[in-house]
């Protein structure tokens, strides 16, 4: 998995930015630029969604971040600087469009309606996990976003965990922390965005079988902090504001 930087095409600004794993593009991205709105727009699908590095350890449950998980992880991900941060999320699914849809609501909010092509779609359903105001019009929101849509996941394995009386385990994330502005205003209001973006590596089933029982799940989250659209002292930043209560 890695998010590569090619040269930039005759009369572009901009290369693309896209997710790949195992050199297929799964998702496109936000440009570099810093004033385009955060996305994540589905391109094609992986062949499998967990990658099952480390299966057993994950099922358990993970109590602290764990040097093997890391290493094991290490070996699928692309050579960076990163962050690792294990988070308890209580997801709730959303499908585009929805009521509460980041992309047609909060992004909206702040830059408007596209001209040219409307409201971003990201072409999956996704989870919303947590937001909070870090600042003076500065807000973080975190988005949980499968591999694969969760009606692609197996439902036996899924109501295995709905029906388990012990926690649920362990998901694993290759995540991007994007903070971007408008360079102009466009909509209501100039907010700087901290879209912080979980990409599953390993966590699906549990992934869904918390948002359909309204439990929590632990994320390990490895935070790329070489591909993110964001600096070293907002990614600290980020690990302060997510250590406390969600806030409006």
């Amino acid at each position: 998995m890695h998010v590569p930087t090619p040269p930039v095409p005759p009369g572009v600004a901009f290369p693309p930015r896209r997710l790949t794993l195992r050199g297929q593009e799964i998702f496109d991205l936000a440009l570099w630029c810093g004033t385009c709105p955060a996305v994540f727009t589905k391109l094609g699908e992986p062949p499998h969604a967990d990658l099952d590095v480390v299966h057993e350890r994950l099922n358990v449950g993970l109590q602290a971040i764990d040097a093997e998980v890391l290493r094991a992880y290490s070996q699928v991900l692309p050579e960076a600087e990163y962050t690792a941060l294990l988070l308890e999320v209580r997801p709730r699914l959303v499908n585009p469009g929805d009521p509460g849809d980041y992309f047609s609501r909060e992004q909206v909010t702040t830059w408007g309606i596209n001209a040219v092509d409307g409201v971003e779609d990201p072409g999956t359903p996704y989870y919303r996990t947590f937001e909070t105001s870090i600042g003076s019009g500065q807000h973080l929101f975190e988005l949980v976003v499968p591999m694969v849509p969760p009606s692609w996941n197996g439902q036996d394995r899924v109501e295995d965990y709905v029906d388990a009386e012990h926690e649920l385990g362990t998901a694993v994330a290759y995540s991007l922390l994007d903070v971007v502005q408008p360079a102009t205003s466009h909509g209501e209001n100039h907010d700087e965005h901290w879209v912080l973006t979980h990409f599953l590596l390993d966590g699906h089933h549990k992934m869904e079988a918390a948002a359909r029982t309204d439990r929590p799940v632990r994320l390990l989250s490895v935070i790329d902090e070489t591909t993110s659209l964001a600096r070293p002292d907002q990614v600290d930043t980020l690990v302060r504001s997510r250590s406390r209560a969600a806030r409006a």
